[in-house]
């Protein structure tokens, strides 16, 4: 049995994009506006590089209130999850602990990464928050598998989401909020905590991010975020826009939906094979295929990983470029680039790539960057480039 609700009706204009309930901050903050997955967002305030800097070096904050959050509770939320999900739930065992996980189509392809909550110790009540790209692809697997289950879903879009983040992020935090100050102290990463006690309903801190950095994101209702924002802005935290949170993500090798991963490519391919729960019998949708692929990335020489690229010449590795292996030889294989751009930390060009398993953590490889047959060297690097503000790998 499954039960779709929501608490605010959707926008049904597919022509103009929808605003957060930020949407006049990010205006009143000169944010320069873009078109994202739907959504009217800021690329950046001024200067990507700073928003950059400031996550790497003290603290920064993100609208993400476009993403999707779904509240599912019932009899049968821990066993609908086990079986839409390739890693498993039965790993959260209190309160406010977070999961990452791929939901896997039949054929092992990555419909969305998402992360889930369990919301309560008795195993009936969780959250799922996912990519709002993939909304509606989202929405219709939800659905589709709680056909069989007691679970009611819940689409929260009333609420807004900032991801605080940065090496102080967490202790300007707790200096703006003092109430929150044990909360925040005693939150492990990937754990989470209701701030209903402190601040009232909807209220949710946990300790997860995008940039590689400590930090929170703060769940609340849309009419509360414009005074939060503005208190966080006023206390030294920098709003920082789509630009620094995408070279952000990607200096911590970090996975952007429809680039790095889809539909077509398996959580081996993209390095998502840790979150695969196969250890057991549990039957999630594309469990099947994972078993045959993880074979298969073992014993085939055709199976394909995910690796970083560094250039240190001129010029900038960019999305939908080939990676030439073994140039000009019998041995020459090809990839491709799934995410490139310039790292203001490393000062260099790098990309996310899928290549050839059989490639060495420590090669080099060739990439034509204008077309004309003008290779350069870049060297292959196991990921990430960068985490908690350093280089994670040798000069």
């Amino acid at each position: 049995m499954t039960d779709i609700q929501d608490n605010t009706a959707q926008n049904t204009n597919t022509q103009a994009p929808q605003r957060t309930p930020l949407y006049q901050s990010h205006v009143d903050s000169d944010g320069k506006l873009v078109d994202f997955s739907g959504w009217e967002l800021p690329i950046h305030y001024g200067s990507q590089i700073e928003e950059h800097e400031a996550v790497r070096t003290d603290a920064g904050m993100f609208d993400v209130s476009h993403m999707v959050v779904v509240d599912i509770k019932g009899t049968d939320a821990k066993a609908w999850l086990q079986k839409l999900l390739a890693n498993d739930v039965d790993k959260l065992k209190t309160a406010g602990k977070a999961l990452y996980s791929a939901m896997l189509n039949e054929e092992g392809g990555i419909i969305d990464d998402l992360i889930v909550y369990l919301s309560n110790s008795d195993e009936t009540e969780y959250r799922i928050v996912s990519n709002a790209g993939t909304r509606d692809k989202d929405m219709a697997q939800f659905e589709k598998i709680a056909k069989d289950f007691d679970v009611a879903l819940t689409e929260r879009t009333e609420l807004a989401m900032l991801a605080v983040q940065g090496p102080n992020a967490v202790g300007k935090l707790a200096q703006i909020k003092p109430s929150w100050a044990d909360t925040l102290a005693a939150l492990k990463p990937f754990v989470g905590a209701y701030l209903t006690d402190i601040e009232g309903a909807d209220w949710f801190v946990a300790r997860t991010g995008y940039t590689g950095e400590d930090g929170v994101e703060v769940i609340m209702h849309g009419d509360d975020a414009p005074a939060f924002f503005e208190q966080l802005k006023a206390n030294g935290i920098k709003p920082a826009g789509l630009g620094a949170r995408d070279t952000l993500r990607m200096e911590a090798g970090m996975n952007l939906y429809g680039h790095d991963m889809n539909e077509d490519v398996s959580p081996y391919e993209c390095n998502m094979g840790w979150t695969l729960a196969l250890k057991d019998e549990r039957d999630f949708i594309g469990r099947q295929a994972m078993v045959s692929k993880r074979k298969q990335s073992k014993d085939d020489n055709t199976a394909m990983k995910q690796v970083g690229l560094l250039m240190t010449s001129r010029g900038v590795l960019r999305e939908g470029m080939e990676v030439t292996i073994n140039q000009g030889t019998d041995k020459e294989q090809k990839g491709i680039i799934t995410s490139g751009t310039f790292s203001p930390s490393l000062k260099n060009s790098i990309a996310i790539a899928r290549v050839p398993a059989t490639l060495a953590d420590d090669a080099n490889v060739q990439i034509d960057l204008r077309g004309k047959g003008k290779f350069v060297d870049v060297r292959v690097l196991k990921l990430p480039f960068v985490r908690n503000g350093k280089q994670q790998f040798d000069s």
